[in-house]
């Protein structure tokens, strides 16, 4: 009897013990918290970092300010809140959810935006927008260090505004702001945005370069097709296959870029680096490159624009003054999301990336590679090169073809894919050889010879692997894949490679 009364004691005396520990330290975290402040981005519980989720270009402008020096970190965290508060506001609209305002809004405000979101909630409408790039110029600073004042001139932003979940109207619009901001417990809230005059920004002249092109071909290497990059890009390689290519007379080679592979809008260095040798390598063959921007990529959310601007701004920028560089190509085959991510969203995202280019780079042309000749009417005037894929039969080939040439009079147009499987295994009900992919060549290269168009063949090689990204698991559609090179696995030529031999003679 007296062992159990000894356990009890114990036990009481240990769970005394673990309680007043678990009170201390619930005390510690508490008094830290509130001691040290917390990260915003936590308190919201949005999804991750806002500074991952939306990034718009801010480009200030400090050199007239009057009142206090602004200092550096000071400056930093003033931008951090100020474009937090633009995405927590369209988050807001987006939901019409109020939460998070409190804290990039003083309370009155946040109550004006508050009155919006109810208006918006008793009659079922919503908006989905973002900001593009943002211009502030900075007029004063308190000498107290709690009060801004700012222009944002020439703010571009992008808003789709529903009502029953219907799209109601579409803008993208540039506007200017006077903004107060007020320092209140470490954070900068917005105190007022008032809207004043503004003058529309121009852009400048474009004074583009559309090359001859006469004949390119889509690469990538046989070992690693749609992965060349990272840790799979070899130098030695591409300088092997573009000494073949040139000697094949080819003088224009298309690459592509994947979007998460390439950090996404936090562009890797060392990817950028791998394109600059590849680049370099096309230099000294006399090869012009066509950039492909956003390979693997398809969300087109107007909330995560902003991200996607940065993945190209970084590239643009980094590759625009490469002698080797033909153009970029905005997306591949993009008409293909129409269905499940909806045709106009698509071809706002698309509108809105191309100003985009225009603007960092005013001298290489803009093309998006259209999966057939019917997609590539669409955003004709928003590019300086229309290009098509073909891979259908010949006989619908030329009036699909002219029918796109009347459509589309006064611009260039690119066959930017075309090829024919030599695949004669069962997926395909054995209907195909080498022979059959030699004789479809030789046909299509009459006809372009015929239109005098420029065209980029796929592909230089048959691959071993097919990632399940591009064609599926499906092995009549994966399987099919692997076979229009113009050489096999083992780099030996097949008959479609004597066919473009025997077109280069032709030519000379």
């Amino acid at each position: 009897m007296k062992s159990k009364l000894n356990t009890y004691r114990s036990l009481l005396i240990i769970s005394f013990l673990i309680i007043n520990c678990l009170i201390l330290y619930g005390v510690s975290a508490t008094w830290t918290f509130f001691n040290t402040g917390a990260d915003k981005a936590t308190i919201l519980h949005l999804p991750g970092e806002l500074e991952s989720a939306y990034q718009p270009k801010v480009n200030w402008n400090v050199t007239n300010q009057q009142g206090r020096s602004m200092e550096t970190q000071t400056l930093r965290e003033l931008e951090k809140d100020y474009k937090n508060a633009w995405y927590v506001k369209y988050s807001a609209l987006a939901s019409n959810n109020p939460f998070g305002l409190a804290d990039y809004y003083t309370s009155d405000a946040k109550d004006y935006i508050e009155r919006l979101l109810d208006y918006n909630r008793t009659n079922d409408i919503y908006t989905r927008g973002t900001s593009i790039q943002h211009n502030p110029e900075l007029l004063f600073y308190s000498l107290d260090g709690k009060l801004v004042v700012f222009t944002d001139k020439n703010l571009e932003t992008f808003e789709e505004t529903y009502v029953d979940d219907k799209l109601l109207h579409r803008e993208s619009s540039i506007g200017s702001y006077q903004v107060t901001m007020l320092l209140e417990d470490g954070f900068w809230r917005i105190r007022q945005l008032v809207k004043i005059a503004s003058k529309k920004p121009s852009l400048g002249r474009r004074t583009v370069n559309v090359n001859k092109i006469n004949k390119g071909i889509n690469y990538y290497p046989k070992e690693h097709p749609w992965d060349m990059f990272s840790e799979n890009f070899n130098d030695s390689i591409v300088q092997k296959d573009f000494v073949l290519l040139k000697k094949m007379d080819f003088n224009s080679v298309r690459i592509f870029i994947p979007y998460k592979a390439f950090g996404g809008p936090n562009v890797k260095i060392s990817c950028l680096q791998q394109v600059h040798s590849l680049l370099d390598i096309a230099k000294k063959q006399q090869l012009k490159v066509l950039i492909t921007l956003f390979d693997f990529y398809g969300n087109y959310d107007v909330l995560d624009w902003t991200l996607t601007h940065r993945h190209a701004e970084h590239i643009v920028n980094s590759l625009k003054n490469h002698d080797a560089l033909l153009g970029w190509d905005i997306k591949n085959e993009p008409d293909l999301d129409y269905e499940s991510r909806g045709k106009e969203n698509v071809k706002a995202w698309l509108t809105a990336m191309a100003k985009q280019i225009k603007y960092w780079d005013t001298k290489h042309p803009i093309t998006i590679g259209w999966s057939n000749p019917e997609a590539a009417i669409d955003l004709a005037n928003e590019v300086d090169l229309v290009s098509f894929h073909y891979y259908g039969s010949l006989e619908n080939l030329f009036n699909r073809y002219q029918k796109l040439k009347e459509q589309v009079p006064d611009k260039p147009l690119v066959l930017q894919e075309y090829g024919y499987s030599s695949y004669s295994g069962v997926w395909n009900g054995l209907i195909s050889s080498e022979n059959k992919q030699a004789d479809y060549l030789k046909a299509i290269q009459k006809f372009i010879s015929d239109e005098e168009l420029p065209y980029f063949l796929w592909t230089l090689y048959d691959f071993e692997k097919i990632p399940n990204a591009v064609a599926g698991r499906l092995p009549w559609r994966k399987t099919k894949q692997k076979y229009f090179g113009l050489l096999d696995t083992g780099g030996k030529p097949k008959k479609a490679y004597q066919v473009l031999l025997k077109n280069k003679k032709g030519n000379n």
